[in-house]
């Protein structure tokens, strides 16, 4: 029996359209035009100028012969013309494919490849990995070298074309449309890879929309933001930040490469108000030495992703002047897709009890449908107790298409409806999801589980531990014990005896791991320890 509400009530033009990132620059040009979108050395942008010339760039790469569901791949730096590729490229409907600046030639030759490309546009820092990946790869494309005229580079030329020549050619008035449907793709970002060929995870119009508003949200972000690129854009689409700054006109301030004193620099000239990167990203504003340090009277908001900071960095950080929130997610999430959302009534707790909430990963974006932990086998959500190890799982319209050219990857990924992370968690009574390990990370020792991360938590509270990663060890009596690399402070001091004893003082013993070996920790571009170099390493001891 049909409803009432579903006669004569259809959508059309005026009261449906698809969602899209799009809109949100049109407007802020609009509205704020004069109003600084970018600033980039001693560059800076209007949002008239800013929305101007991603038409262009749309109209150029139109004239070019690029049109829906082709691919642009870029190669460029945290400037300008990766912010104007996040607009123009989508524009007519192609795809962007940021790609990640630390790759070697054959990753890169490898993704042109398997996405197609009919377009690079490349910054000349890069020319020489270029290069070699181009003369590798079976795709032809049309290369467009990016001049950064506020940092000049004198890498080679590979094309025929400059950037600035390119988008001359372009008509700053181009009639883009958005989407006709916002299922349609926006972009691709391939899966770091480090077991095999990377994946490539495919982004659409409508979930770059709603996490672009969520991050508004999530970040408190009021109008007028200033936004500081610490986080590399080609990250998951920076996060989606370079649709969000649009709905807010805030400005977003380019950074070619996160140097301490330009960072501080940035946060007392432009009043920086957010920032987001990796842990690392924290050690090198407060390693900054007191010279290059400058004093701001905002308070910072900045968010990171990996495993939660140690308490001691926490500390500093809010000394300095930020407040740091902990996220998480997936390239397959559009980035952070979990918060630690604060409650003012924690902050009466105890240090070591604040710690505790602290280390949890949190609840779902408010774009986000749903957050789980379930048996990955049956399906079933784990009991709310803290203790019960599942699977993390995702639910809801930001959270990927599914994987380029791979369907039985897409299929085991959104096995029963959910998209299954790889990672395994536990469920406080309170909602709060905590991470425990991935699921090939998880050590089986005598038929009991060992969390990794449990261990590196403890061994990062250890004065003297800069980093630590913890894998599994083949053991004859036990099948598995935990093995730990660490890499200790600059000036510091331990012993593997004494780290030892440090778990053995804060863990059951069964945890603690049986050998700990002081090496550099070998790291993917991104920075995420590989973990799988680490096993292969641990075999030999």
């Amino acid at each position: 029996m049909s409803s009432p509400y579903s006669v004569d009530l259809d959508k059309n033009p005026a009261n449906y359209q698809p969602l899209s990132p799009l809109s949100f620059l049109e407007r802020a040009a609009a509205v704020f035009p004069d109003h600084v979108a970018i600033i980039h050395g001693t560059l800076r942008t209007t949002y008239r100028d800013f929305y101007a010339r991603a038409r262009r760039l749309a109209s150029a790469l139109e004239k070019a012969g690029i049109g829906k569901g082709d691919t642009v791949s870029v190669m460029l730096p945290n400037a300008p013309a990766m912010l104007e590729a996040h607009y123009g490229v989508p524009m007519i409907g192609a795809v962007l494919h940021s790609m990640n600046t630390r790759l070697d030639a054959a990753i890169i030759a490898f993704q042109l490849d398997h996405a197609e490309t009919k377009l690079v546009i490349t910054d000349r820092e890069f020319s020489k990995v270029m290069k070699e990946a181009l003369s590798l790869a079976s795709v032809k494309p049309i290369i467009i070298d990016y001049d950064d005229h506020e940092f000049p580079q004198d890498g080679e030329r590979l094309g025929s074309i400059d950037y600035e020549s390119f988008l001359q050619s372009g008509d700053p008035e181009f009639a883009w449309s958005l989407p006709a449907d916002e299922w349609d793709a926006i972009s691709l970002n391939y899966t770091s890879g480090t077991t095999g060929n990377p994946k490539g995870v495919v982004y659409h119009h409508r979930g770059a929309a709603l996490l672009a508003q969520g991050n508004v949200i999530t970040g408190g972000m009021a109008k007028h933001a200033v936004y500081l690129w610490t986080l590399p854009m080609f990250h998951c689409n920076g996060w989606c930040f370079p649709w969000t700054l649009s709905i807010i006109a805030g400005t977003h301030v380019c950074l070619r490469w996160v140097r301490q004193k330009p960072v501080w620099d940035a946060l007392a000239d432009h009043g920086v108000t957010h920032l987001c990167g990796a842990p690392i990203v924290m050690s090198t504003i407060l390693s900054t030495p007191d010279k290059d340090k400058r004093a701001f009277d905002q308070k910072v908001e900045f968010f990171t992703a990996a495993a939660p900071p140690p308490e001691t960095v926490l500390a500093a950080m809010k000394e300095e002047g930020f407040n740091v929130t902990h996220l998480y997610g997936l390239t397959e999430s559009y980035g952070p897709a979990v918060v630690n959302d604060w409650k003012a009534e924690w902050d009466a707790l105890p240090l070591d009890e604040q710690a505790e909430k602290k280390a949890r990963q949190g609840v779902r974006y408010a774009a986000l449908e749903a957050l789980s932990v379930r048996d990955p086998d049956t399906m079933e959500p784990v009991p709310a107790d803290g203790e019960t190890i599942g699977e993390v799982m995702f639910r809801g319209n930001v959270v990927m298409k599914g994987y380029l050219k791979n369907r039985e990857a897409s299929d085991k990924a959104f096995a029963g409806g959910w998209f299954h992370s790889g990672d395994l968690g536990v469920l406080h009574p309170d909602g709060y999801i905590q991470l425990k390990d991935r699921s090939k990370d998880i050590i089986i020792s005598g038929g009991e589980n060992i969390s990794s991360i449990e261990v590196e938590d403890t061994l990062y509270k250890h004065p003297s531990v800069a980093a630590v990663a913890v894998v599994a060890r083949p053991d004859e009596k036990w099948g598995e014990t935990p093995c730990a690399f660490v890499e200790l402070k600059p000036g510091a001091s331990a012993t593997a005896e004494e780290l030892i004893g440090w778990c053995r003082e804060h863990l059951a013993h069964f945890k603690c791991p049986r050998h700990i070996l002081f090496e550099e920790i070998p790291k993917t571009s991104t920075g995420k320890m590989q973990k799988f170099k680490l096993r292969e390493m641990a075999k030999a001891v």
